[in-house]
């Protein structure tokens, strides 16, 4: 469940509140009752954990380097052409 940051308009209290995408907005300040309750636009956070797809292909670190070398004769990489 996604957590929404709210700010009353009236008092200034500024709360977080858990809730599902389905449930309507909060609109009564739980500090002052007025009805100046609105949601705040704020950057969404989250972490992945275990040992899934983005462990194995997104995370950090360098790709393998390529074990062939380029041809030194020209074009592409070859086995040993003796391309001179």
């Amino acid at each position: 469940m996604p957590i929404y940051e709210y700010r009353c308009d009236s008092c200034g209290a500024q709360k977080e509140h858990l809730q599902k995408m389905s449930d309507p907005q909060l609109t009564t300040c739980p500090a002052c009752g007025k009805e100046s309750y609105s949601k705040l636009l704020s950057a969404a956070g989250f972490q992945l954990k275990g040992s899934g797809w983005y462990a194995t292909d997104f995370k950090g670190g360098s790709k393998p380097a390529d074990s062939t070398p380029p041809c030194q004769g020209g074009s592409g990489a070859c086995t040993p052409c003796g391309a001179n």
